[in-house]
């Protein structure tokens, strides 16, 4: 669908990724757990040298995974200025969250007490937003271009996500829904991506497999027989078998 576990002391959970050395993965919890640390109160809660725990933090900072700054509340060492360090957004988000969670209980509500109608107006704007998004981005692209274009719908240069010509026509592949789990409860919304690549390519959207299937990918046929007229189209659900 088209729209940012388990854990135990030492590991953090598969599919999050992954921090390679013991003492980063125990670093990055201190973090978590106390907000922030200089590097001597990090030395001395894990055990090790100054120098050790120097080394790991410059690897977590240049991999984007903690930032640190000066800390002008804290005496400084002699001959250079203390800093202290925390966790980046990318850091924090090592740690289970449970976003999928409260979105599928959130659009389970608005189906259920809303109904259908309003699960339908509530895409529809969504779908209108993310028109407005990339309708100019793709201004005076071709149909090929936009299609590859639109390869990094979530993220850029996904490399999740290939587009395949043949004798068929034009394919959109994905091997990567990063909404897998809302969209395996709530296949409804996955009629988003639909309605929004037809409004973009001006041609019908089809979908010849799903991951809902138990399928390993989804696929979006672009059905260039079959041209329509973006300012008309209205979303609507997508038909399944």
């Amino acid at each position: 669908m088209w729209v940012v576990k388990k854990k135990n002391k030492k590991t953090f959970g598969p599919s999050r990724p992954q921090v390679s050395s013991e003492i980063r993965q125990a670093i990055l919890q201190h973090l978590k757990k106390n907000g922030s640390a200089t590097l001597q109160g990090l030395a001395k809660n894990q055990k090790v040298t100054f120098e050790a725990v120097r080394q790991q933090m410059a690897i977590l900072e240049r991999e984007g995974w903690v930032r640190s700054q000066l800390d002008r509340s804290l005496k400084p060492r002699i001959g250079r200025p203390t800093r202290s360090y925390s966790l980046t957004q990318a850091g924090d988000h090592l740690f289970p969250k449970h976003y999928d969670l409260l979105a599928s209980e959130v659009i389970g509500a608005l189906a259920e007490h809303l109904g259908p109608l309003a699960l339908k107006k509530i895409l529809s704007v969504l779908t209108e937003a993310r028109v407005k998004q990339w309708a100019p981005l793709l201004k005076g692209k071709n149909l090929n271009q936009k299609i590859e274009a639109l390869k990094g719908i979530y993220f850029e240069e996904d490399p999740y996500t290939e587009v395949e010509t043949g004798p068929e026509g034009i394919k959109l592949i994905e091997k990567n829904c990063p909404f897998l789990n809302v969209a395996l409860k709530h296949p409804p919304l996955c009629s988003l991506t639909l309605s929004l690549l037809t409004r973009l390519l001006g041609f019908r959207v089809v979908r010849e497999e799903r991951f809902q299937n138990g399928d390993p990918r989804c696929v979006f046929r672009i059905l260039t027989d079959r041209p329509v007229d973006p300012d008309k189209f209205q979303f609507e659900f997508e038909e399944t078998t």
